[in-house]
């Protein structure tokens, strides 16, 4: 029995060895085939990783400026549209006010040539009724050189002197 117990331990030892030296087999097999093959995996994993995350980085800066440009692009845009809001309102006031001269200059033009043209028909007027009171006065002393008149004869011929006048400027 006892020669079986140290048998038995001596046996335990050679299992254990044999158990322990296929461990570091199967370790080192591991190691070479399989541990530098996950870790390869792994570090390119972790690279890809990082390089998708400078990438979004990348991208999300870019982003940021492109969005900086079109709100400096808007504010431009907004610049210049007061701007030419602003040019076109000063446009239309200048052509206001330069209708208004325009109109006001033409009025006072045809108010200065129509007065040019009353006192030119005033003239001619006066002209033609200094011409009619010359002629009936030629025509009323000849009438009365002709005739000695009494207050009927006089009244008659003031009264055909008024209706000649009367004619005369029907005809015109």
């Amino acid at each position: 029995m006892l020669s079986q117990l140290v048998l038995g331990a001596d046996l335990a030892y050679g299992t254990m060895l044999y158990y322990l030296v296929l461990f570091l087999v199967l370790v080192w097999l591991i190691k070479v085939f399989a541990w530098k093959p996950i870790n390869k995996m792994l570090n390119d994993r972790t690279n890809q990783i990082v390089s998708d995350i400078d990438a979004a980085n990348k991208k999300h800066q870019e982003a940021d400026a492109l969005a900086k440009q079109r709100q400096d692009a808007l504010a431009k845009s907004h610049d210049e549209a007061s701007s030419i809001i602003n040019n076109a309102k000063q446009s239309g006031q200048k052509q206001q006010e330069q209708i208004v001269s325009d109109a006001q200059n033409d009025a006072q033009t045809i108010k200065a040539n129509a007065q040019k043209s009353i006192e030119q028909e005033r003239q001619e007027v006066l002209a033609n009724t200094k011409n009619d009171v010359a002629d009936l006065s030629i025509e009323i002393a000849s009438k009365i050189i002709q005739k000695e008149l009494n207050a009927n004869d006089q009244k008659a011929l003031i009264d055909s002197y008024i209706e000649g006048l009367g004619k005369q400027n029907e005809s015109r």
